[in-house]
């Protein structure tokens, strides 16, 4: 892939019960599922909106204590390269630098504050289109990365060096410091923020939907519920912090399209 270094490629739910999350996904956001060729060696399946992939379901290998939960992948120059430079920084490598035939080459970290994040290069020379931002997004894409941290500014030192991370502008956010936004190259993929109440702290991934409020019924529907929102935020948009049925955290952004009643 050719992504700028440090752009987030591709997005992973780990989950108990992979079907339930292929059906409660495939309500909220409309995605459709297929299983790529030779699985991966386990159960995987790739979420598409409009033929585009946009995301992995993987349930959760035997043994592993994860609760269900999503991760990010950042795409890297060089996998092997960004973990040192990880490690130096003092992240946990959990899966070195491992090869996956015909589609890239990753590490699983957790960056010195405990969050958990891929490093890839994936093995073709097309952008992932799993992350859109600055343009109208067709809904089902991720549209925001925000990490949730103890420590805001030893995570920028830390994501500076090893993703070239960098902030630009922000918004207060009074007793809890500020929400300030990360940029790789020219484009804004997110922000950072300290822990907030009653929240989790990580790595948290929004998907775009064409109406927030339609969105948030689907999500109950589905079983799912929401844990904050809809907001308004800049732009005229909505976002609202949900959870699925196994409890794993997710959040949705998109217009209102009708009046609340």
């Amino acid at each position: 892939m050719v992504n700028p270094h440090g752009t987030p490629i591709w997005y992973e739910l780990v989950t108990d019960d992979a079907d339930a999350a292929e059906r409660f996904y495939g309500d909220v956001l409309g995605w459709r599922f297929r299983r790529p060729p030779g699985g991966l060696g386990r159960d995987y399946r790739v979420a598409e909106t409009n033929g585009t992939g946009v995301a992995g379901v993987m349930a959760r290998p035997e043994g592993m204590a994860m609760p269900p939960r999503w991760l990010v992948y950042f795409g890297v120059d060089d996998v092997d390269r960004a973990a040192a430079d990880a490690a130096e920084a003092g992240a946990s490598i959990h899966v070195p630098p491992t090869d996956i035939p015909g589609i890239g080459r990753f590490a699983f970290v957790a960056d010195p504050q405990g969050q958990m994040l891929y490093l890839m290069r994936g093995a073709g020379e097309a952008d992932s289109q799993a992350f859109r931002c600055g343009e109208a997004v067709p809904g089902g894409h991720a549209v925001w990365n925000e990490l949730s941290t103890p420590d805001p500014d030893a995570a920028l030192a830390f994501y500076g060096r090893v993703l070239r991370m960098r902030t630009e502008g922000g918004m207060p956010m009074g007793n809890l410091g500020e929400y300030r936004f990360l940029h790789v190259g020219p484009a804004c993929i997110g922000a950072v923020m300290g822990e907030m109440p009653n929240g989790r702290p990580g790595w948290h991934v929004y998907f775009a939907v064409d109406d927030i409020d339609a969105a948030a019924t689907r999500l109950e529907a589905a079983g799912g519920h929401a844990v904050q929102g809809p907001d308004p935020i800049p732009g005229g948009a909505f976002s609202l912090v949900a959870e699925d049925a196994r409890g794993a955290r997710f959040g949705l952004v998109g217009p209102r399209t009708a009046l609340a009643v």
